[in-house]
């Protein structure tokens, strides 16, 4: 555990730090996976792994469900449009627990951001919100000249102060090949196993999505659980009302009365 002081000036501890991902670089794999919510953070820290993303928004519930974690302020495109928003939502995002800022904007904002000593983390590959440029969702880096692109575009990246990226669907051996020729730590989503980090969605993970994407991989069945649930709710409430109507609820086990005497002396006060 790392002893830090946050941008909120506040002394915490830290599993892992920049400088940490930066120097292990081809040594070591880490792991993330997303985190919204006090339980999602929680879980990750008891479960081990190295570091968490989250929305922007979420930055407080999720720092108080894990105090240690490397955490990335995930930066929205149509949350933060300006640049004013986007640095303004960064020393916010910092300032509430954050380590990192992650977003998939230009360079120009990166720059903006790293000039400030702010982490940033980018976002190379599949961009799903800006999927219709490459003709819908897909892999990149499927051709020569197409690999090579994105290959220049992490040396830009880097040119403009990002300490790491995250890398969606990339071709595992394109993906390998850029990482050895990046000082970027890069974050594999769907990229294979030759990055720096390891990293899935929670429901991906926990077996929470209808339709998980192909490079993902349930561990777990959450969403049959969520299923036997909205089943069990329905089920209850249906009784509760059957019993209502024909009287059967509520019974003597759940009522009370007043004992005899009294109860007819509160007739009398009646009369």
């Amino acid at each position: 555990m790392k002893n830090v002081y946050t941008w909120a000036a506040k002394p915490a501890k830290r599993s892992t730090t920049v400088g940490d991902l930066k120097a292990a670089k081809g040594k070591r794999k880490f792991t993330q996976v997303t985190a919204n919510s006090i339980e999602e953070a929680s879980a990750a820290e008891k479960a081990g792994f190295d570091m968490i993303i989250a929305n922007a928004k979420n930055i407080i519930p999720v720092r108080e469900g894990s105090k240690n974690l490397f955490l990335t302020a995930a930066l929205v495109l149509n949350e933060f449009v300006t640049a004013d928003d986007i640095m303004r939502g960064a020393f916010k995002a910092l300032e509430n627990g954050a380590d990192a800022v992650m977003t998939p904007r230009s360079m120009d904002i990166v720059e903006m951001l790293a000039k400030e000593d702010v982490p940033v983390m980018g976002h190379l590959g599949l961009v799903p919100r800006k999927s219709t440029w490459i003709g819908g969702l897909r892999a990149v880096g499927k051709t020569a000249n197409e690999a090579y692109e994105l290959f220049q575009k992490f040396k830009r990246l880097e040119d403009a102060g990002a300490f790491s990226a995250e890398c969606e669907v990339i071709p595992e051996n394109v993906m390998g090949e850029i990482s050895k020729r990046t000082d970027i730590v890069t974050v594999s989503l769907g990229s294979g196993r030759n990055a720096d980090v390891m990293y899935l969605f929670m429901e991906d993970i926990c077996g929470d999505t209808e339709n998980p994407p192909r490079h993902s991989k349930a561990y777990g069945n959450l969403l049959k659980l969520r299923n036997e649930i909205k089943i069990e709710r329905v089920k209850a409430l249906k009784a509760f009302k059957k019993d209502s109507m024909s009287g059967k609820f509520p019974s003597k086990k759940q009522s009370s009365n007043l004992d005899k005497s009294q109860f007819e002396e509160f007739l009398n006060q009646l009369d």
